[in-house]
C-alpha cells in the first residue's frame, strides 16, 4: 500500500448532518479511482461514510458492514455494481484470495475496502485513501483523502 500521493484534500470537524455534502465533494475528487481504502479505528465511521456514499450513488440496497461475509454487492443507478469489503476478521490474506478478491479489484467496478491493512499484497497501485479520525469536537470526524498512483 505504499505508493506516491499525487493529490490530497481534507475536511475537519464534520458533523453527521454535514456528511452528505462532504461525501459529494470526496466523490467528485476521487471518482476516477475504482479502489477506495478506508482507514479508521473500530467505530470510527467507515461504514457510516460508505452508507452515505451509497446514498449519493443512488444505491437502493441496504448498506451494512460485510464483516462476516467479507463482501456485499450493491447496485447503483449511477455507477453500476459496487463491492463493499470488510477484512477486519480475516486471519490471513489466503482468506481474501479464496473469495476471489483479485477478480473484484480488477473488475473496474467501484470497490470500497474497510481494513485494507489486513490484505496489503492485494492492494493495487492506484487507489483513493480515505482516513477518518475523531475530531476534538464531540461526535465529529476529520477526513483526509489522498490519491495514490
Amino acid at each position: 500500500m505504499e505508493s506516491e500521493i499525487s493529490e490530497n484534500i481534507s475536511f475537519s470537524d464534520v458533523a453527521l448532518e454535514d456528511l452528505p455534502q462532504v461525501v459529494a465533494e470526496i466523490y467528485d475528487f476521487g471518482k476516477k479511482y475504482r479502489i477506495w481504502l478506508f482507514k479508521a479505528e473500530m467505530g470510527g465511521g467507515k461504514t457510516t461514510f460508505i452508507s452515505h456514499l451509497c446514498d449519493f450513488l443512488k444505491v437502493e440496497d441496504h448498506v451494512s458492514s460485510p464483516t462476516f461475509g467479507l463482501v456485499n454487492v450493491y447496485m447503483s443507478s449511477k455507477v453500476g455494481e459496487i463491492y463493499h469489503f470488510d477484512f477486519y476478521r480475516i486471519k490471513n490474506e489466503q482468506e481474501a484470495f479464496e473469495i476471489g478478491v483479485e477478480d473484484y479489484f480488477y473488475s473496474n467496478k467501484l470497490c470500497l475496502i474497510e481494513w485494507p491493512e489486513m490484505i496489503p499484497s492485494f492492494i493495487t497501485d492506484q487507489f483513493l485513501l480515505i482516513e477518518i479520525n475523531l475530531s476534538t469536537s464531540q461526535n465529529k470526524r476529520n477526513f483526509k483523502i489522498s490519491k495514490h498512483g
